[in-house]
């Protein structure tokens, strides 16, 4: 059974220009994730597979199914508009493993009352792949989405971050399961909306400017919306989960923190590089946020992609993110795009190393990769023009 309803948003539909869009990602996102925790218990239980793709990510069957799933109801709603996501269906083809993307996505999404066929969700995952649709140099509107179920290494405290990353997804037996999903719509090279959906995120609203009611359900997982110029958003999650009908939205306004000294700042990096790769050699970094010496940094020991490390600044549990680009690595959109408008609009920044915006539709042939100078930087915006001196000072003497 499919539960819809529309979602009534903390802000007048007049004052944001894309609502419908809004309200179709959120209504995806949500349905995506119920997907991803339906997949999850059937992993833990034992029936279901975890694929690992040729490049060593791993992947599973939710990742293939949220991208059907999306793809299917925003062609439905928007067909003119194409879709850039990171999968295509021929590992699936190639291990005949279809017939499990399809069981999963078939209980979420329907052609009105024609059920879904292998074809109809083999077409839909393809219909974001790389050979999907050719742009060219002019501008152009489409969807950006993303979703990764995976494994968290013991060694990640869970108090710090409950979101998981790629290299540690096979370490460990028992380790637990997250998932997050990401959608964003760009419009002529300008991200407009984006939503995530995280259902094992442990919900803190310290950084929020909360709308309290005793009646708001609790519980962990949350959906974080944007919309450009109408700010960053927070709702549970839990009732979406447990399928609760008619439950009221309790949005909660989510800000950056207001950190502006660097030696108080939270830092978190990507689990592949380190410290002292990225900043001066003299600058330490410690994991106690107890006891921070001169010259030492608070580095939260998180592990996951990059979307939820901007949902942590976006949240105000860090203050600072930053990766550096390298050349034998690419920087894919769907890693970052609904990532970035959700710290804008909750009053933080992000730039290139070079204190330039990222340019979203830099590949004008596919619009899947960005090529930001240096590295990427996000931030409070308080400590931005700071961290940009302290990497430019590590780059003039590495």
């Amino acid at each position: 059974m499919i539960l819809r309803r529309k979602s009534s948003f903390p802000f007048p539909s007049q004052s944001a220009k894309y609502h419908r869009g809004l309200e179709a990602a959120v209504d995806v996102v949500e349905r995506a994730c119920r997907l991803c925790v339906d997949v999850k218990r059937s992993l833990l239980s034992g029936n279901g597979r975890i694929l690992e793709k040729n490049d060593q990510t791993p992947v599973t069957v939710a990742d293939f199914g949220v991208q059907a799933l999306i793809s299917l109801e925003l062609g439905k709603l928007f067909p003119s508009i194409p879709l850039v996501a990171e999968e295509d269906s021929a590992f699936l083809r190639s291990n005949n493993l279809a017939d499990l993307v399809v069981n999963a996505v078939t209980d979420k999404a329907r052609f009105g009352d024609k059920k879904l066929t292998r074809d109809d969700v083999l077409g839909a995952i393809d219909r974001g792949g790389k050979e999907a649709f050719t742009f060219g140099a002019n501008p152009a509107t489409y969807w950006v989405g993303l979703s990764k179920l995976l494994r968290k290494p013991q060694s990640v405290p869970e108090v710090l971050d409950p979101i998981d990353g790629t290299r540690g997804f096979l370490k460990g037996c028992e380790a637990l399961y997250v998932e997050y999903v990401g959608l964003a719509l760009v419009v002529e090279g300008e991200i407009v909306l984006g939503v995530m959906g995280c259902p094992n995120w442990q919900v803190d609203l310290s950084g929020t400017k909360a709308q309290e009611d005793k009646n708001e359900p609790s519980g962990p997982g949350i959906i974080m919306v944007s919309h450009i110029g109408c700010g960053t958003w927070i709702k549970r999650l839990s009732n979406v989960l447990d399928i609760t009908p008619n439950m009221p939205d309790y949005w909660n306004r989510s800000f950056v923190n207001q950190c502006c000294l660097v030696h108080e700042a939270r830092f978190c990096i990507p689990e592949s590089q380190t410290w002292e790769s990225l900043l001066p050699s003299d600058v330490k970094t410690s994991a106690d946020g107890i006891s921070i010496a001169e010259k030492e940094f608070l580095l939260l020991p998180t592990c996951c992609g990059s979307l939820c490390k901007y949902l942590m600044v976006a949240t105000g549990r860090a203050s600072v993110f930053f990766l550096q680009a390298r050349s034998e690595k690419t920087i894919k959109v769907w890693d970052h795009a609904v990532g970035v408008l959700c710290v804008q609009e909750a009053g933080g920044k992000v730039t290139d190393w070079n204190g330039s915006d990222l340019d979203i539709a830099v590949d004008q042939i596919e619009r899947r990769v960005i090529f930001p100078s240096g590295g990427i930087l996000v931030s409070n915006g308080s400590l931005h023009d700071q961290i940009l001196e302290m990497i430019s000072s590590r780059l003039s003497v590495s």
